[in-house]
């Protein structure tokens, strides 16, 4: 059985070894007067810094969660790791040999699982780099060479490869002292019919390391078309690994994450190597996984993404379809903390590994220089998928994108998309678009609202990703489906639908040139279409006493009947008779207000084209909105007699 270590190894292991280097592995530490050091906390979620360091006493504390001890004890919890494993841990970096009771020092027997995991990962890695200069390995130097890694890049990144061959690391590591109990625990191996084997085999391989540079596991590419296994295999999830709490890269970006207060998340191995030879070392990847909840909290720590100070997260993703919906993943987070959020996506859809290949370090950099806030990209995703060309395209537009805005907390900024959302809709009214979102936001707030006083923890609180829908029962954003004769607008229709259906001889003929589309409300341009389909307001004419009935019987269901009964029989809204002049009145105003519509359109297109338009563009739409004009005036100065 292991003995203990020695109480004076574990003393001289807590001294040798000072709290704020080890902390800050994993957290940025800014002064904190007094001579502490404060950063975000570890342990717990949270927006401003309430966990501090005291190097000269070597202890930490939080005044947030309470959580607080010396250096064995962070390591402890931060880490998973027993007593023992954490003095083993510690020793080792700083080169302490340890005693134990009862027995001297042996190794494979008294060290903890995790030291020897870790002991195993050290040695693989190295055995696959050793594996990378033999003549085996030449398709796996080329594949690096081709991709525009030279011999010293690989070096640098610890790039391997793992020869064909079952058993060529398994019977390295047995030589080793391992058991295969161990091998398998580790992921470098799996279970074969006679036992362990190697898990990886003809592959490049990339170590995985977590923030502090251990090596918790592995990366590997197929590189032959007779590999049928998947393009990527990764260590499965072990003791060390969990590729939900790891970024490739974090060891080698974090100084610089925290130094410049930026990291760039890219998609894969190769593009976090592009990117740092190219210059941008501030570049991880997440491993075989969606970037989520617990990507973002290590890089929060190392970014002290706070509410006083901001940090930036820029996402890389491949232009076509799947990398967008991965950008759209990532905004679904982007609030979970509160760094500036922005997408780089290059125009030729290239990552960033390709952009260097295709057109040099400068490129990679200009790209990372530039990107677009996430929110203005999911914004754009969303309005893109409608028809801005019509009223119905622009407005399912606004549903769909005004709740992404809604989701900005900062209202400044909030303010700012609205306003930039009604230009690329092509809604004139600015003001109404604002509204709207505001009214968004509140129901979001109040939603959240509600969640937390049903007993939900502040860290269970969603509503952050998806689209946020509006209350059925109050949905502004659909007056035109909701029956409503105090609208001026909507009573302009439904006076002329009344006339056409109780006097037709009066509208008659002009009403039946009047297109479906000139009644914005769909239930009075369901009304419309079954007057066409009856014969128009010239059949009615001819036979005024069986018309409404032949109306009825067009109607598509049984609520176009109902409405088309109501109008029947509402009386017409003019305290004189009803006559050609009140008739050829509403003709008119429903006519203007297609136009007015149809000039509305004209001026968001020219808004939407902006100063990309060309002098054709240009000058088509101006043509129509002057010949629009024109007719709109004639209407209010001659009347009926324009039409």
């Amino acid at each position: 059985m292991a003995g203990r270590i020695k109480d004076e190894d574990v003393d001289a292991v807590r001294a040798a070894v000072r709290i704020d280097h080890v902390v800050g592995e994993y957290v940025q530490l800014t002064n904190g007067g007094g001579g502490q050091l404060k950063g975000l906390c570890p342990f717990h979620d949270e927006k401003s810094a309430s966990f501090y360091v005291n190097p000269s006493k070597g202890v930490f504390s939080c005044f947030g969660c309470q959580e607080s001890g010396d250096t064995l004890g962070f390591v402890m919890k931060i880490e998973h790791l027993s007593f023992v494993e954490t003095v083993e841990r510690l020793a080792g970096q700083v080169g302490i040999t340890l005693r134990y009771e009862g027995g001297g020092y042996q190794p494979g027997q008294q060290k903890g699982e995790r030291t020897r995991l870790l002991e195993i990962n050290k040695i693989a890695a190295a055995w696959f780099t050793e594996q990378l200069g033999s003549p085996e390995a030449e398709i796996g130097r080329r594949f690096l060479k081709e991709r525009g890694f030279e011999e010293a890049a690989a070096t640098h990144f610890g790039v391997g490869y793992a020869p064909g061959g079952f058993e060529n690391l398994t019977r390295f590591l047995r030589g080793r002292g391992f058991s295969d109990r161990e091998l398998l625990l580790s992921g470098i191996c799996s279970e074969g019919q006679r036992g362990a084997m190697d898990r990886f085999r003809g592959r490049l391989v990339w170590p995985i390391r977590d923030i502090t540079g251990e090596v918790v596991g592995f990366g590997a590419r197929k590189l032959r078309e007779d590999d049928n296994g998947p393009k990527y295999l990764n260590t499965p999830e072990t003791p060390l690994y969990k590729k939900s709490n790891v970024l490739y890269g974090i060891d080698l970006a974090k100084k610089d994450i925290a130094k410049t207060g930026r990291a760039v998340v890219v998609e894969g191995y190769t593009d976090v190597m592009a990117c740092h030879l190219a210059g941008v070392t501030t570049a991880v990847a997440t491993c075989g996984t969606a970037f989520a909840e617990d990507h973002i909290k290590i890089l929060r720590r190392l970014l002290m993404d706070t509410s006083q100070y901001r940090g930036e997260v820029v996402f890389t993703f491949d232009g076509d379809a799947a990398g967008q919906k991965a950008a759209l993943r990532a905004f679904e987070d982007d609030q979970k903390f509160a760094a500036k959020t922005s997408i780089a996506v290059s125009p030729g859809g290239m990552d960033p590994c390709e952009l260097r290949l295709a057109q040099g370090d400068e490129a990679v950099r200009a790209l990372i220089e530039n990107p677009v806030p996430l929110f203005l990209f999911a914004i754009r995703a969303a309005v893109a998928t409608h028809n801005l060309e019509t009223a119905e395209g622009r407005s399912a537009a606004l549903e769909q994108s005004a709740p992404i805005v809604a989701q900005i907390k900062d209202q400044s900024i909030q303010h700012d998309y609205a306003v930039q959302l009604a230009g690329m809709i092509g809604i004139l009214d600015e003001q109404f678009v604002v509204r709207r979102v505001s009214q968004l936001a509140r129901w979001q707030r109040e939603r959240d609202q509600q969640k937390d006083r049903n007993g939900n923890r502040p860290g269970e609180r969603r509503g952050y990703g998806a689209p946020v829908p509006a209350p059925a029962a109050a949905a502004p954003m659909r007056p035109a489906y909701r029956l409503n004769p105090r609208d001026p607008a909507q009573f302009v229709e439904r006076e002329l639908l009344k006339l056409a259906l109780q006097l037709p001889a009066l509208v008659a003929p002009t009403f039946d040139f009047y297109a479906e589309d000139e009644f914005p409300t769909p239930p009075y341009a369901q009304v419309r279409t079954a007057i066409a389909v009856a014969g128009g307001v010239a059949a009615g004419a001819a036979a005024p006493d069986a018309w409404s009935g032949l109306v009825r019987a067009a109607a598509p269901d049984d609520g176009v009947r109902g409405l088309i009964t109501e109008l029947t029989v509402e009386p017409v809204r003019t305290r004189r008779a009803a006559d050609a002049m009140y008739a050829g009145e509403f003709l008119v105003k429903l006519r203007l207000q297609a136009v007015d519509r149809r000039v509305a359109d004209c001026r968001a297109h020219l808004q939407r084209l902006g100063p990309r338009a060309t002098p054709e563009q240009l000058s088509a739409v101006q043509g129509e909105l002057w010949a629009l004009q024109q007719y709109g005036q004639g209407l209010r100065e001659r009347g009926a007699a324009a039409l």
